[in-house]
Parts: C-alpha cells; sequence; structure tokens
C-alpha cells in the first residue's frame, strides 16, 4: 500500500484544513516545495497535491507552485483542485505531474472526463468526497443526489484505474477512517481505491493494509506528529 503524504496548497501556503472548511486553516509553512522535499526525505514514494483555490474556484493560481513541487522531486506527484478542463489537465502532466485528479468535473461534465482518460489512460485518477455515501461537488461546498457506488461503477465502464475516495466528516478529525464505507467501495469495482480523511494512527494504516486499499493519503497526522513517515516507511519495508 502506498502512503501518500498530502501537500494542501492555498495562497502558495501549505495548509490544512477541518472538514474542507475554508474558516478552518492551519498554516505549516509557505513553501509547498520544501514541504515536499522534507517528505521525499522521509521515504514518501508518492505525493498528493490538493490546489484549494482551484478546489473551490476552478482557476489555476497554484499552477507555478504546483509546477516546482513536481519538477523539484524525484518521486511521483499526483494533483487534484479544481481540474476542469484539458488545458489544466495538459498543463500539469507537462509540468512533470504524473497523475491528474479530477473531482467536480466527473460528476458534472463526464464527456470531459471520457476524453481526459482516452487522451492520458492511467494518468487520470478520479476523487469522490462523500458525505454519508454521496458524492460531494464544489470543494465540498455542495452534495449532489449521486451515490459513491453508483458512480464507480459508471467510472469503471469509461476505463477508471484509481479513484481517491474521501469521507469528508472523517478528514482533518483525526478520528480514523470510514472503514465500513471504504469497504463497499473498494468492493464496487476493480478500481484501485486510495483511502483520504480521518487516517491517524499506525493502526490505521494497518487495517487499511489489511483491507488491500491502493493507498492512504495521510495529511493532518503527519503535520501535528501524530504519526511519522520515515517510520510508517520503514515498517513498511520490514513486513
Amino acid at each position: 500500500m502506498i502512503l501518500f503524504p498530502a501537500i494542501d496548497i492555498r495562497n502558495g501556503n501549505c495548509v490544512r484544513l477541518i472538514q474542507g472548511d475554508y474558516d478552518q486553516e492551519t498554516i505549516y509553512g509557505n513553501s509547498p516545495t520544501a514541504m515536499a522535499r522534507e517528505w521525499e526525505q522521509q521515504g514518501a514514494a508518492y505525493l498528493h497535491l490538493v490546489d484549494l483555490d482551484g478546489a473551490k474556484t476552478g482557476d489555476s493560481s497554484n499552477a507555478q507552485a504546483i509546477r516546482d513541487v513536481a519538477q523539484a522531486v524525484s518521486v511521483p506527484v499526483q494533483v487534484g483542485g479544481g481540474i476542469r478542463s484539458m488545458a489544466m489537465v495538459d498543463g500539469h502532466i507537462e509540468n512533470g505531474v504524473s497523475r491528474v485528479i479530477i473531482g467536480t468535473a466527473a460528476i458534472n461534465d463526464p464527456d470531459f472526463l471520457k476524453a481526459a482518460v482516452e487522451k492520458y489512460g492511467d494518468k487520470i485518477a478520479v476523487s469522490i468526497d462523500a458525505r454519508n455515501g454521496y458524492v460531494a461537488t464544489d470543494g465540498w461546498t455542495e452534495t449532489s443526489d449521486v451515490k459513491a457506488t453508483d458512480l464507480l461503477i459508471e467510472l469503471e465502464k469509461i476505463g477508471v484505474q484509481t479513484v481517491v475516495y474521501t469521507d469528508i466528516y472523517k478528514d482533518g478529525m483525526l478520528q480514523g477512517p470510514n472503514f465500513k464505507e471504504l469497504q463497499l467501495v473498494d468492493e464496487a469495482t476493480s478500481i484501485d481505491v486510495i483511502a483520504s480523511g480521518g487516517v491517524t494512527t499506525k493502526e490505521d494504516i494497518g487495517k487499511l493494509r489489511n483491507m488491500n486499499m491502493y493507498g492512504a493519503i495521510i495529511g493532518k497526522a503527519l503535520y501535528d506528529g501524530n504519526l511519522n513517515l520515515a517510520e510508517l516507511v520503514g515498517v513498511k519495508n520490514n513486513d
């Protein structure tokens, strides 16, 4: 299972939000590149970047910061947040991003998603952010009437190979993932699932590994010191 340290970018800073609330922000540094190098040094095999400004507004004001990260580290980088056009996908890929994560547009513009998958294959992932099993969109500000498991079946038909599944109520709360929902999501299709939201302890990571999750994103627990990435990678390598 791949552990993805999360680097959330807002106004050029490395931040964390609680439950996606833009009014509950903690700034952890003013250099996403420095943070990326730190996680790489601690043994990260893959980095997860989120453009929070893009997720909310659909613009690409953090494109340069993301490019700087992708070109500063030797490990692959995946990026999500406000990616709603092929031009944005092209830009990230050209700038060295290994995988582009489409969120809101996967619901609102399935033709765009299909075109992106046809063009880039496994370089395209989809972010499913859910409340009580229903998909949320637009930086988590709206909840749709689409069930996450139903969306997964449609995504598999399109050819999507990887999804990032976030339980919004767990995000940033340090209360553990929603294992029951993750199990349902993982069993719904053959798509690789990256668990996101609430990953807090070694036990959480052990349980996700036992569930054969493809990956897990760790955010607040790393920044607050609840988890130590170098230690976790060491544990994984000794299994």
